[in-house]
């Protein structure tokens, strides 16, 4: 958001206007949420064909220099010394408690040459916090000015393939830099095969016609790019994870590698080891309502007897699973999958129970 209070604008906004969109604001930006295809439409053509999502409201920092893989293994629990070329890891930024200030993707383009991929609504935080941590390091940080697009679905390689960019030889989360100023991963947020391309302002708006010019690509809006991810059982930062949250609570323990659980010198390592000393205090999980009506984030969830048992923070429909999908946090003692709760609802319990992740099965291209 300007120093006015304005909603910053997508540099793309007039092929978003004239494809019907209709914005909303989002973490301070005017974001196309949907468009004349219809949020059911959207959601399902991403999953049967290839949908078209403009995510410049992320941000995007390079990291270069002798000490950016120690300016990185600081400020994240990550080993980017142990990253191969090309290689790209889901990581986080950490507060001294072990709170998730941000969740990233890393990708290591060289032997001294980092992409830091971070959300809208943490951009401006991200880049101080980094930007303090490597000053004790002999390393730059460069915020870039990009359009950002994400291509997801089945059809997405071929589609990006017409459109004059192969990237058929990279697999799930690996990136390179196809052309001069341009950024390209296999990665995404959806679930599905996909890739996600920065480019410099002036080449986005062809390519983006290009890619809009084949039959199976459409764009898709804000929200069914929340229903897509939440079927994914994949976290949006600022709900289902947030600063008050660690990884342990969260289940991304996966992300950070056994030795620098237990050895590891990145912010918040000390809170994060007596995290996983004590355990989980809570757990997140998978919510399936009963019927067809969806629980929204922020309902509360009760037990058998009535007692507090956690909360919601994402909810809907999910289009492709058929029935309403939720994710939120129980007591780790509920936390099975089969357990029955019940969420506050207009004043009525509805019955709810602990699902597994994700609702729908990922598709990664991974080899």
């Amino acid at each position: 958001m300007t120093d006015t209070g304005e909603l910053f604008q997508l540099p793309l906004k007039d092929l978003h206007e004239a494809a019907g969109a209709r914005f909303g604001g989002f973490a301070g930006w005017s974001m196309p949420i949907t468009y004349s295809l219809g949020v059911l439409k959207e959601h399902l053509h991403t999953r049967e064909k290839a949908g078209l999502f403009d995510i410049s409201h992320m941000k995007l920092f390079l990291v270069t220099g002798s000490q950016a893989a120690a300016a990185l293994a600081r400020a994240c629990p990550l080993d980017p010394e142990a990253l191969t070329e090309s290689q790209s890891k889901y990581t986080f930024f950490l507060n001294d408690e072990a709170g998730i200030l941000d969740d990233l993707i890393v990708t290591r383009l060289g032997a001294e040459r980092f992409m830091v991929v971070a959300n809208a609504g943490n951009a401006v935080a991200d880049e101080k916090h980094l930007k303090q941590v490597a000053a004790s390091f002999d390393c730059t940080i460069e915020p870039l000015e990009r359009v950002f697009l994400a291509l997801q679905g089945p059809a997405a390689e071929g589609a990006l393939s017409r459109a004059g960019l192969d990237l058929s030889a990279l697999t799930f989360m690996h990136g390179l830099e196809p052309r001069e100023g341009w950024f390209a991963s296999r990665s995404g947020y959806t679930g599905e095969d996909g890739f996600e391309i920065a480019l410099p302002w002036a080449e986005a708006k062809a390519f983006a016609e290009a890619l809009l010019a084949d039959e199976n690509v459409e764009w898709i809006g804000l929200a069914a790019r929340d229903s897509l991810r939440l079927e994914a059982g994949l976290c949006l930062h600022g709900q289902d994870i947030t600063p008050e949250t660690t990884p342990v609570d969260a289940g991304l323990m996966w992300a950070i590698a056994k030795p620098l659980r237990e050895n590891g010198s990145f912010i918040g390592a000390d809170a994060l080891r007596a995290a996983i000393t004590a355990g989980p205090r809570r757990k997140r999980v998978g919510l399936k309502p009963e019927g067809r009506q969806p629980v929204r984030a922020g309902a509360d969830l009760f037990d058998a007897d009535g007692n507090p048992a956690g909360s919601v923070t994402s909810g809907g429909f999910g289009p492709s699973a058929g029935f309403p999908v939720a994710m939120g946090y129980v007591p780790a003692t509920l936390g099975a999958p089969g357990s029955r709760l019940f969420a506050e609802v207009r004043g009525n319990r509805v019955p709810i129970d602990v699902h597994p992740l994700p609702f729908t099965q990922h598709r990664y291209r991974k080899g």
